[in-house]
This record gives structure tokens, C-alpha cells and sequence, in this order.
């Protein structure tokens, strides 16, 4: 039978039952309520709380809203006629009976919801600064103090709070959004409350300069709607204050601001300000200043203090102080992995995390639980702690932004990686939707069915909220967790190897003893490989699995054979099926393990992680292994007549340009394997180098000069050449080099020089562009910032122009600089030309001035003082290290500088080859001169070596142990007793030989009559 209202008629219990309500009795005696008079039978309006996440819930708190409010008539207006009103205030009224309690109190602040656009706004952190400090301003009285501010501030706060809670109930902003927008709220609050506390304390205010850092999830911006915000402090003296004075001051704002979010009023209180993650914790001071922060940190800090600090942000206070704080600090964080024990202490952070959670709570903590928010976090941070320090883009505050990254650049499988943001995201909802009822810190999956239903209601489950709600929470947590074991802690894994019947053939268990005493690093994932490739009954299969038993000890044979062993697997991938690929390896001898070509590929995939790079992205370069004279550089010459070869049959300068990439790519394999095989030395690498740079910038200037001419519809109106530069001009390229050159055009007869200048200008751009294009090539930058005015001053200048600056204008450090200059591309007669104009400037018949001899001995100076990277170890910077290349180069250059006037065999672009004619001439004594020779060939074999490791240039050593055993390698050394591949004995024989060669520099670069300061770092 039905039942009907009697107050209410038309609306049953039995239909209230249906919409969702759980009380019906109860929902008809409010929807009678003479505060709904007008609407209680609007159809819309019940249709709008039954899609709430709680209907009963709803419409309590739309009675108690309507009962308090002085224009309730304009509100049910409102709420009849406005749809997005309508679902914004019942959708949070439905989640939240916290701010159901809020809009009772402050009934006009459901014109928020009216006023603020939920669906295309997305507020800023200055709008909700304004909106905060605008609050605080009472029209009458001025600027609000004590308890009255204090109260404003925590209405304005939950009204701020509530414009979020309807972006999140209503799906306008997604979780990663929400809790980036609570955080930003969460600075603005802090902010105000700091600009409160100044009134309140102005002596103090003015004695200091103060910053709040934001950690944690607030400093990640992925807050929650309840949590602690964590903070740490860092302060400065302004001028004329003592930085004790200031320091105390400092500690008293910090504290008040402190309790001037936390202390409850009879508005409540907003959140607790933790500042327990400073130096020291709670034992240490409130407030530190920059220096104080490094040096405890360079002193003292624990591991899991760095990994707090992946987070930290400004979001008060002095924000120029906080950005300090976190460029010295950065640093810091980024080297932390180098630790002793890094990975073993964060692994068992998380262990004791776990261990510490009651047994009744363990299966419904979604923060601290297995399987929840904190393995998936532990899991990135450890990623990026060990990843970040050589690779920027994993640098981000944030899970999700961090999660991303590792899957993009491949520290983390594309499935596995949207498995655990989609994991994340789903557990930042639960939890934001669990703390938004009550508006209490929790992080626990509640037991009581009601809530669990307005729970699973509020996440979209209709049919079954509990039971689907549940099951969706077991389900991630259980692929979070396997997914935190896979990443977090070393994989076991039991892939078997399926080789060879017979003698080659391995149980599963046999093969990783063999793989762990061959020095493979990660058995079971070498297993894997091994199945992959030698699994099957193709072709394919039976040439690897007679090929690999051999293959494996020759990439054991290196300081990353796990690395090798993959990238074989990945270029076996891409060629498998070709047949000249299969032919190569069944002739190199499989049987007999003699076979060149396999040799080759072995011990080059497993010298780094450059090698490999170049391999896959053109992998038939593998054919060059197998040649007798594939790993031979080809000439200039050689190079040449197949670029422009290939540039005049194209059919575009995009596609020239894209075949002389691909000639480049090749080269540069070929030069690396040869490298690494040790068939070049250090002066053989840096000609071939130059030599496909200078082919490949040839055949893009043809092109650039083809299409412009296609263009303007005739032939261009001027001659181009292009002068090589710096170690492109000496022939002296590293894998990392960029291309410096500097342009010079020349007008053909009867053409205006306004008009060649334009087409010059719009040749060398295009030929720019097309080098720059989005390509899979290992990047090739040309430079052009050592022409005159550098970066100021025209791409292109006539060979008169050139004539005019460099007799007013032009500087010593120009001088210097052309003393490399070399013609590489373009027209060969005006190139000559450009030479014998600035001959006399490289080579100046007078010599130098003593004055001058002084002015390059400064800029040196200066240049040790100022561009040696901070942090960097200046015993082992290759480049502006001590007894680095700089040191050898400038000690060259100003030799030449001052004598070549009179020893042509000065006259060189090389730093070798002056070296050696300067000791021939007598200028240098013998012995020095092989000490600085030394010195500059040890730097560049390091700096070659560190790219073809690490496949990304860098000055100094690698911190990473396998890295630097792989430059060691490299090197020359081998495995000792006393560690890996010669790892610290690398490191010591580089710092004695260019100790050697920076005692040569003092004395011959800076004179005897110099001061030390100016002369040692």
C-alpha cells in the first residue's frame, strides 16, 4: 500500500524511496518545511537531489540554508530557474555536511556559487589572494584586527572552499585540478594570515625579511581538503638590521602566523601549520636563514629530509627569498641519490611507514596502506630521486606531473604508468570525498554503510555504491601495490630461456647463476631478454640462441652488460626480420664465436648509452659492424659529394635537409664504433666530427640557398660562406659539440647591398631553421653568438662590414676568438678572403701589449671566478676545471697571439699543433708543453667518454658508480680488486694529470709576478 504525505500530497514516501532518499519520512517532513514553500513540488528540484550523493543529506541542508537566509526568496528563484546553481549547491550540500553547517551560518554565501562560474573558471593564486585580502578590508572600520580578523578570514577561507567543493562535486575540475586549487588557497590563507600578524607585530615585521616554504603536498600543489599544510621557514636581515634581530623577529611573525590558522575561534580553525620538516624538526629553530638551511643540509640532513624537499615551494611571504631558497637548495636535492645506501634507506622508510599503522586500520588506510596513495608516491620520488639527478623533465613537485614524466622518457612502462595514474587519481578522489564530509583529516575508508554509500553515490556508482565501491578499492589497491613491488623494489622475475637444445641450452636457474657471475646486474630481467629474442622456431630465433651463449660474454666484457643485452634485443627487434640483418650474424662465425660484426655490435651496444641511441635510430647501420673498412670516417670530400648529391635531387629543403640528417646519423654511428673499439684516437674523433658537421652544414646551406631562390623566382644575389669557429674551427668536435660559425656574404656584381643583405639574412635563417626542425637526429645547434655585437649584432655582414667593426670596434676577446676561425661551407674563394682580413687581428704583427697580456690574463680570471658551474669540482670540470681544457687552450692562444707574427707554424687552429710548434720555436719549454698536451688529450677522451656512456654531454664525471665505471672502460682501465672498471682510479690519475698541467698554466699563462688569488682556484 501506498503512503502519502499529508502535508505533501503528490509526493510519496514510496517515490522518495525511488529518487534515493533513505529516509523518506524524514525527506517529506522537510520537503513540507514552509521554507520551501514555492518549490517543494518542483519536479527538477527532486530530480536534482536524487542525483546527489546523499538526497537526505541534500535536503537537510537546503531546509537549514533556506530557514537562515534573509533573501530566500531570491534563492528558491534562484534554484528553480538556474540550473547550474541548482546542481552546484545540492551537489555540495549532498557530499558535505561541513559546509551544509557553513551556508546555515553564512546563508549569503550561496551567492558564491552564483557569482564564481564554476565551469570556465579556473582561479588563480593571486585570485584568491585578492579575494582573502579583500575580505579583511571592512568597508567601515578599515582593516580588520585580533579576533574579528581572525574569524573573517575563516568564513572567507570556507567560502573559497566552497566554490572548489562544486568545481570537484560537479566534474568541472578534475582531482589533479582540486588539489592544485587547494593548495593555492592554502598559500593565499597563509599569505593573509602573514599580512594579519604584520599588523599586528610592525616593529617585527620591518626587522626581517621572511619566506614561507610550502612542502609536502602543499608544496606539490595536491592538497587535500584537510590536512596539515607543512612548512619550513627561511628568513633575512634587511639592510641595517642584525641578522639575530632579524632572526628573532622572523621566529615571532612565523609562530602568530602559525596560530593564526590553527588557533580555533568561534569560526573553527582552518588547518594546522606543520613546520616539523625544517632542519633539525621540531628540536631545531623555528626559522633559519639561507646559509643556515645549506649548511645543515651539506652537513647533516638525512635521506628522507631530501626526498621532503622534492616538493618544497614558495607560497608566502617574501617570494623572491623562497625562489632563492629553492635554486640553492635544488642542488642538494638532485645529488642526493649519491648518498651511501640512498635506495636501501627510502625502501625501508616506507617499510617502517607500514609497520607503523594499527593492524585494525591497515586495510582501509588509503594514504599509508599497501596498495595506497603513499606507495604510488614513494615509488616516483624514488624514480626521480635516481633518475633527476642528469634528467630535468623528472624534476616536478607534483605525483602526477612526475608520474608522467617517467612514463614519457621510459623510466616507467606507458602501461604501468597510466595503470598508476589512473590508480592515483581514483584514490585522491575517494580521499578528498571521505575528508569533504566533515571537513575532518582522514584517510581512512569509513565502516558504516551510510557513508559508504554517499561515498561510492558521490563517485559514480549507481547500481551498487557499496558493493561497487568496494570492489573498485580492492582492485587498485592491489594493482598499486603489485606495481609499487615492481618499481620500488627489484623485480623477481622467473622468465625461463629458451635456447638451444644441446650444449647451449639452460634451465632457468642456471642461466641466472651464469648471468649473475658473468656481472649482469639484473639476472631475471636478462632472462627476460634472452627468452624474447631466442624464443620460437624462426629463422631469427636459431641464429640468437647459437649467437647469444657468446655474445653474453662479450657484453659481460663491459661495465653495463645489462644495458648491452637490451639494446641488442631492441635492434634485433627493429632488423630481425630483414635478411641481410640474419645474414651478417650467421657470417660472422656464430659457431665459432670469431664472428666480427657480432663482436663488434656486442661490445658497442655495450659501451653506453649513446651508441645504442644512434644504432636505433638508424638501425641498418648495423652493417657498418661487419665491413673491413665500415668503421673507416669518410673524408670531407667524400661527404660532400653525397649531401649536395642527394640535396640537388630533392624535391624540397625540408627533405634535403632531412637526407643530410640521415647521412649525419650514420656518420656519427660509425665514428662512435669506431671509437669505442678503439680504432681512432682523439685527434681522428675530432676531425671526422667537424668533417660531417662541416658536410652537413654544406648541404643545408644549399638547400637554404635552392628553396630561397625558388622563392623569389631567380637566382640569389649574393655569395654566402660559412667560417667555423671555436672547436669547430680547429677541428677538434666533441660528440657534444655545438657548431659555432659566424657568417660572411658578398653581393654579386651589380646587385644593392640592401638586397643581398636580405637575401643573405634569409638564407643563413632558413639554413638555421631546417637544422632545427623536430627530427629523431642527435641534435645539431649552430651558433652564431661569436660574430660581432654577438647576439646583438647582424646573422650576416659583408666581407666590409667585417673590415669596418673590426678596425673600430673590435675587442681582444674577438682577436682571440678568430684565432680558430676556419672557412667549412659555402663559397670557398670568399671564405680565403675572410681569412686574410683577419689575419692581422689573430696574428698581430706587434705582438701584444703587455697591457693586453694583462687584459686576457683578467678575462681568464674573471671567466674561472664566474662560469665554473655551482657545485661543480673544479679538480675534475674538464672544461673550466683546473689544468682543464680552458686552462691548456688559453695558454695556447696567447702564445699564438703574441709570436705568430714571427713563427708561422703558429698559425694553426688547432691547440695540439700549437702546443707543439710553440715548443719547437722555444716559446714553451718541451716538458710543459707535453704536461699541457696531456692534460687537453685526458679532458677530451673524458668528455667523449662521459657522452658515449651517458649519451648526454656533461663536463664533469659521472656520479652514478656503473657510469663511471663505463667511462673508465672507456678509458682504458679494467676491473681491479680494489673496485669496479678502475672507477676511483679514473678519477685520481685525471686529477694528478691536470694538477700538473694547472702548475704549467701559473706559471706560464699567468707569469711569476702575477697574484696567486688571480692565478689558483
Amino acid at each position: 500500500m501506498t503512503t502519502w504525505d499529508p502535508v505533501t500530497p503528490g509526493v510519496s514516501t514510496a517515490r522518495l524511496v525511488r529518487l534515493g532518499f533513505h529516509d523518506a519520512a524524514a525527506a517529506a517532513r522537510h520537503l513540507a518545511d514552509p521554507a520551501l514553500a514555492g518549490i517543494r513540488d518542483d519536479s527538477l528540484l527532486l530530480e536534482a537531489l536524487s542525483a546527489t550523493a546523499d538526497p537526505d543529506l541534500a535536503l537537510l541542508g537546503l531546509v537549514r540554508l533556506a530557514e537562515a537566509a534573509d533573501d530566500r526568496p531570491v534563492l528558491l528563484s534562484t534554484l528553480a530557474s538556474a540550473k547550474p546553481l541548482r546542481d552546484r549547491l545540492l551537489g555540495v550540500l549532498g557530499v558535505s555536511a561541513a559546509l551544509g553547517d557553513h551556508l546555515a551560518r553564512h546563508p549569503g554565501d550561496w551567492r558564491t556559487l552564483v557569482t564564481y562560474d564554476v565551469q570556465d573558471a579556473h582561479p588563480t593564486p593571486e585570485y584568491f589572494r585578492r579575494t582573502l585580502r579583500a575580505a579583511l578590508e571592512d568597508r567601515s572600520q578599515g582593516q580588520l584586527h585580533g579576533d574579528a580578523a581572525l574569524d573573517t578570514l575563516r568564513v572567507a577561507y570556507r567560502r573559497c572552499l566552497l566554490s572548489i567543493a562544486a568545481r570537484d562535486v560537479c566534474g568541472t575540475a578534475d582531482v589533479a585540478q582540486v588539489a592544485a586549487e587547494l593548495a593555492d588557497l592554502a598559500g593565499a590563507t597563509l599569505d593573509a594570515a602573514l599580512d594579519l600578524v604584520s599588523r599586528e607585530h610592525p616593529v617585527e615585521a620591518d626587522q626581517c625579511r621572511l619566506a614561507v616554504i610550502g612542502m609536502g603536498k602543499c608544496g606539490g600543489r595536491e592538497l587535500n581538503y584537510v590536512s596539515d599544510v607543512d612548512v619550513v621557514f627561511v628568513a633575512e636581515a634587511p639592510p641595517g638590521v642584525e641578522e639575530g634581530t632579524a632572526l628573532a623577529a622572523a621566529a615571532r611573525i612565523a609562530a602568530a602566523m602559525m596560530r593564526a590558522c590553527s588557533h580555533t575561534t568561534r569560526e573553527g580553525t582552518i588547518w594546522p601549520v606543520d613546520a616539523n620538516l625544517r632542519p633539525e624538526g621540531r628540536n631545531g629553530p623555528l626559522v633559519r636563514t639561507l646559509a643556515s638551511h645549506l649548511a645543515y643540509y651539506e652537513r647533516w640532513a638525512k635521506t628522507w629530509e631530501f626526498q621532503a624537499l622534492l616538493k618544497a615551494r614558495p607560497v608566502a611571504g617574501d617570494l623572491a627569498l623562497g625562489r632563492r631558497y629553492i635554486e640553492r637548495i635544488a642542488p642538494l636535492v638532485w645529488t642526493a641519490a649519491q648518498r651511501e645506501n640512498f635506495v636501501a634507506d627510502v625502501q625501508a622508510m616506507r617499510r617502517r611507514v607500514v609497520e607503523s599503522i594499527p593492524h585494525t586500520e591497515v586495510e582501509r588506510e588509503l594514504k599509508l596502506g599497501p596498495g595506497g596513495l603513499r606507495d604510488i608516491e614513494f615509488a616516483v620520488q624514488l624514480l626521480q630521486l635516481v633518475h633527476g639527478r642528469a634528467d630535468a623533465s623528472l624534476r616536478s613537485g607534483s605525483t602526477l606531473d612526475a608520474l608522467a614524466a617517467l612514463s614519457t622518457e621510459g623510466y616507467v612502462g606507458r602501461a604501468d604508468g597510466a595503470a598508476l595514474d589512473e590508480a592515483y587519481r581514483f584514490l585522491r578522489l575517494l580521499e578528498h570525498r571521505i575528508q569533504l564530509h566533515r571537513l575532518r583529516r582522514t584517510h581512512l575508508l569509513p565502516t558504516d554503510s551510510a557513508d559508504l554509500r554517499r561515498l561510492g553515490r558521490s563517485l559514480g556508482f549507481r547500481a551498487n555504491p557499496v558493493g561497487e565501491l568496494e570492489a573498485t578499492w580492492r582492485r587498485t589497491q592491489h594493482e598499486v601495490r603489485r606495481l609499487h613491488e615492481k618499481l620500488f623494489y627489484r623485480p623477481l622475475l622467473d622468465a625461463v630461456a629458451r635456447l638451444q637444445p644441446g650444449e647451449t641450452r639452460l634451465t632457468p636457474e642456471a642461466a641466472a647463476q651464469r648471468l649473475e657471475a658473468l656481472g649482469y646486474a639484473d639476472p631475471a630481467g636478462a632472462l627476460r631478454h634472452l627468452e624474447a629474442l631466442a624464443s620460437g622456431v624462426s629463422r631469427r630465433a636459431s641464429i640468437q640462441r647459437t649467437l647469444l651463449p657468446v655474445m653474453l660474454g662479450w657484453f659481460a666484457d663491459s661495465a653495463d652488460p645489462d644495458a648491452g643485452l637490451l639494446a641488442f634485443r631492441q635492434v634485433s627487434d627493429a632488423l630481425g626480420n630483414t635478411h641481410w640483418y640474419l645474414r651478417l650474424l650467421r657470417d660472422s662465425g656464430a659457431g665459432s664465436g670469431g664472428g666480427a660484426a657480432a663482436e663488434n655490435m656486442a661490445r658497442v651496444l655495450a659501451s653506453g648509452r649513446l651508441a645504442p641511441d644512434l644504432l636505433l635510430r638508424a638501425p641498418e647501420a648495423v652493417a657498418l659492424l661487419g665491413d673491413p673498412d665500415g668503421l673507416r670516417p669518410r673524408s670531407l670530400a667524400a661527404l660532400d659529394s653525397e649531401i649536395l648529391a642527394a640535396v640537388g635531387r630533392a624535391p624540397s629543403a625540408e627533405v634535403a635537409v632531412q637526407i643530410a640528417r640521415s647521412v649525419r646519423r650514420r656518420e656519427l654511428f660509425r665514428i662512435v664504433a669506431a671509437d669505442v673499439l678503439g680504432r681512432l684516437d682523439v685527434d681522428e674523433v675530432g676531425r671526422a666530427l667537424s668533417d660531417v658537421t662541416a658536410a652537413t652544414l654544406g648541404g643545408a646551406l644549399r638547400a637554404a640557398t635552392d628553396e630561397y631562390a625558388r622563392q623569389i623566382g631567380g637566382a640569389v644575389g649574393t655569395r654566402l660562406a660559412v667560417i667555423a669557429m671555436g672547436r669547430f674551427g680547429g677541428h677538434e668536435q666533441g660528440y657534444a659539440s655545438d657548431a659555432d660559425v659566424v657568417f660572411v656574404h658578398e653581393p654579386e656584381e651589380g646587385v644593392p647591398e640592401p638586397v643581398a643583405a636580405k637575401q643573405a639574412h634569409a638564407v643563413a635563417n632558413e639554413m638555421r631553421r631546417l637544422l632545427q626542425l623536430p627530427a629523431t637526429d642527435p641534435p645539431l645547434v649552430v651558433d652564431a653568438d661569436l660574430r660581432p655585437e654577438g647576439r646583438q649584432g647582424p646573422l650576416v655582414r659583408t666581407l666590409a662590414s667585417y673590415r669596418a667593426y673590426y678596425e673600430r670596434w673590435s675587442k681582444l676577446w674577438e682577436s682571440q676568438a678568430l684565432l680558430r676561425a676556419a672557412p667549412v661551407a659555402g663559397d670557398a674563394d670568399l671564405g680565403a678572403r675572410f681569412l686574410d682580413l683577419v689575419a692581422p687581428l689573430r696574428w698581430p704583427a706587434a705582438g701584444l701589449t703587455d697591457n693586453q697580456v694583462r687584459e686576457i690574463r683578467r678575462m681568464k680570471a674573471r671567466i674561472e671566478a664566474e662560469r665554473l658551474p655551482r657545485g661543480a669540482d673544479p679538480t675534475t670540470h674538464t672544461k673550466l676545471g683546473r689544468g682543464g681544457l680552458a686552462d691548456v687552450e688559453w695558454v695556447a692562444q696567447l702564445l699564438q697571439m703574441q709570436h705568430a707574427h714571427h713563427v708561422p707554424a703558429l698559425r694553426t687552429t688547432g691547440t695540439r699543433e700549437a702546443l707543439a710548434a710553440a715548443a719547437e720555436a722555444g716559446l714553451l719549454d718541451a716538458q710543459d708543453a707535453k704536461v699541457l698536451d696531456d692534460a687537453w688529450l685526458e679532458a677530451t677522451r673524458v668528455r667523449n667518454a662521459v657522452m658515449l656512456v651517458r649519451g648526454r654531454p656533461s663536463d664533469q664525471f659521472p656520479s652514478d658508480v656503473r657510469e663511471l665505471a663505463g667511462v673508465a672502460r672507456l678509458l682504458g682501465y679494467r676491473a681491479t680488486g680494489a673496485g669496479p672498471v678502475g672507477a676511483g682510479t679514473v678519477i685520481e690519475d685525471y686529477r694528478r694529470i691536470t694538477r700538473h698541467a694547472r702548475a704549467v698554466v701559473d706559471r706560464v699563462f699567468y707569469g711569476e709576478g702575477e697574484d696567486a688569488p688571480a692565478r689558483s682556484r
